[in-house]
């Protein structure tokens, strides 16, 4: 499905294809990797860069991203003295050893924008911002261990951080959220850009919980108003969700994940939130030349209201009329013309799926069926006068641990 689904991304506008890179599913035994099928992630680089777009990689390698174990592989649990995402030697090890094997495998293959790739931009760890006051001492030089590391790995392009304000120079400190067009105070340092890793398009689902959605004009408001308070780059979390199939998925989220973006969990196109976002990149683009080459200004239009202009010396002007009021609309007057700026987000219709049929499983030899194995007692060879600690027992191959007394 990744050519379908990186093409109906870029019809809607989008630039760079940003992924994770899933530790757990690339390693799942010390030291054996799994790079064939869904898991060969430079096959997926190099798909998006024959659709001619550029890649985002979040290599980690903790990624949380409602993912079993937020993605870090069972085994480090019987690593002696182990202490994740902190000052731990045995942690940092096989962290760097596995943020290096994926850094070499892209250099390898050419695929980082210094090489001519597609990779513009990497990261290094994920939200640590949000724990490391429980790691006391041990946090602050891991974050600076971290960027070290990272940048040490000589890919030619940018290092970020997401959620991680303090992050030293020369990586780049990062937004997540719905609103970073407001929330976000900038980089850390005047040489950096403004960089919004994640713009969440709804709410992940959690079973139990009432499902939540995000209309696609709250969307389209906050994008604009990064882009015109110097934002460069802006990601979806998520474009497309999928599935996270079998026991990939965390406790207590839902296998469906981000059904309702864009690109729902099928890959069909969402109306209206993909063709609302696909006009704000128009939009965005047609006035890019004084964006990129204009000089910034801002105007005071109201008490909540304000403008944010991009204006060339050949007097070529992008203009952007913000209403922050989200309970009406306003007149505003900008170069001596009228404008209505409506509230700054609105409910909007029901989200619809764009569906064609593309195949029918209504034949016999479609299907294939799966039996679990149950084993019997007397071929089993474990035996114990103790019950036995779920996890150290199954080292996570089963959800069950079966007794038989």
């Amino acid at each position: 499905m990744w050519g379908s689904l990186i093409g109906k991304a870029k019809e809607g506008g989008i630039d760079v294809i940003q992924t994770y890179v899933f530790w757990n599913l690339h390693e799942p035994e010390k030291g054996q990797y799994d790079f064939s099928g869904r898991a060969d992630i430079v096959r997926f680089i190099k798909e998006i860069q024959a659709h001619g777009l550029y890649a985002s990689l979040r290599i980690g390698p903790f990624i949380e991203a409602e993912w079993n174990y937020g993605g870090l592989p069972f085994w480090l649990h019987d690593v002696p003295g182990i202490v994740y995402r902190c000052d731990n030697e045995p942690f940092k090890v096989h962290m760097q050893n596995f943020t290096t094997k994926i850094v070499n495998m892209m250099k390898s293959e050419n695929l980082y924008a210094s090489q001519g790739g597609p990779i513009i931009l990497s990261q290094i760890e994920n939200e640590y911002e949000m724990v490391e006051h429980a790691f006391h001492e041990k946090g602050p030089p891991y974050v600076r261990w971290a960027a070290q590391m990272a940048v040490g790995l000589q890919t030619g392009v940018p290092w970020m951080m997401c959620k991680q304000y303090d992050a030293p120079d020369p990586v780049i400190n990062t937004c997540n959220g719905m609103k970073c067009g407001v929330s976000f105070p900038g980089p850390n340092s005047p040489n950096k850009p403004w960089l919004w890793t994640e713009n969440w398009t709804t709410w992940y689902r959690a079973y139990g919980k009432e499902p939540k959605t995000r209309s696609a004009q709250d969307i389209a408001f906050q994008v604009a108003l990064f882009v015109a308070r110097n934002g460069t780059f802006v990601n979806y979390y998520m474009y497309h969700g999928g599935t996270n199939f079998g026991r990939t998925t965390s406790a207590f989220t839902t296998t469906s994940y981000y059904d309702d973006a864009p690109l729902d969990e099928y890959g069909f196109i969402r109306l209206p939130k993909w063709g609302h976002l696909k006009q704000l990149h128009e939009a965005i683009k047609s006035c890019s030349n004084p964006i990129l080459f204009g000089t910034q200004f801002t105007l005071s239009l109201g008490q909540q209201q304000m403008g944010y202009i991009y204006q060339r010396n050949s007097g070529e002007c992008a203009a952007f009329l913000v209403n922050q009021d989200d309970t009406k609309s306003v007149a505003v007057i900008f170069h001596n013309s009228s404008y209505e700026l409506g509230p700054s987000s609105v409910n909007g219709k029901n989200n619809t799926r764009l569906i064609t049929t593309g195949k029918k499983f209504n034949e016999s030899e479609m299907w294939q069926e799966f039996k679990d194995i149950i084993p019997t007692f007397a071929d089993t060879s474990m035996r114990s006068k103790t019950l036995l600690e779920h996890m150290n027992t199954t080292k996570d191959m089963s959800d069950y641990l079966w007794y038989t007394f």
